[in-house]
């Protein structure tokens, strides 16, 4: 993917929910892993953590008006607890990302995961885990893209 990535470091969000943070903290590896084997530095990603992934919007909104972001990703775990309609919740969160990034413009890419089936056993969590490696460079690989694309379209 070294292609991808040619235009000078903006700074990223990682906007990361509470809820399995074993698991959901591997996005962050992914992302960071990813970046950094196309000429990123760790400290081009600002790390921001909430409780959980329905408090993700209101923080991407707010990090987006500061201007400081030329990307935000957002990273959740949203799973059928049995007590909410989850399906619901992740609805909710990835609408309201689509909403803030028209609203100002920065892109907002979405590792906000729910699996059909979840259960709090080893192979889940691994199957999981590993999984959320991928999407964290899934992230990295269209941080990269989008904002070039973006420096593109600024300087023609």
């Amino acid at each position: 993917m070294n292609q991808i990535a040619q235009t000078p470091k903006p700074k990223t969000a990682l906007i990361q929910a509470s809820w399995h943070f074993d698991i959901v903290d591997k996005c962050r590896q992914g992302l960071i892993d990813e970046l950094s084997q196309n000429g990123w530095l760790a400290s081009d990603v600002e790390i921001f953590k909430v409780p959980g992934a329905f408090d993700i919007p209101l923080l991407a909104r707010r990090l987006a008006q500061t201007g400081a972001y030329s990307a935000i990703v957002a990273s959740g775990f949203v799973v059928d607890g049995g007590i909410y309609r989850h399906d619901f919740v992740a609805a909710t969160v990835i609408d309201a990302l689509m909403q803030v990034q028209l609203e100002t413009d920065v892109p907002v890419l979405s590792a906000v995961l729910t699996p059909h089936q979840f259960q709090e056993t080893g192979p889940h969590i691994a199957f999981f885990q590993e999984h959320f490696v991928t999407k964290g460079k899934e992230a990295a690989e269209a941080v990269m893209m989008i904002t070039g694309t973006f420096a593109r379209l600024a300087a023609a």
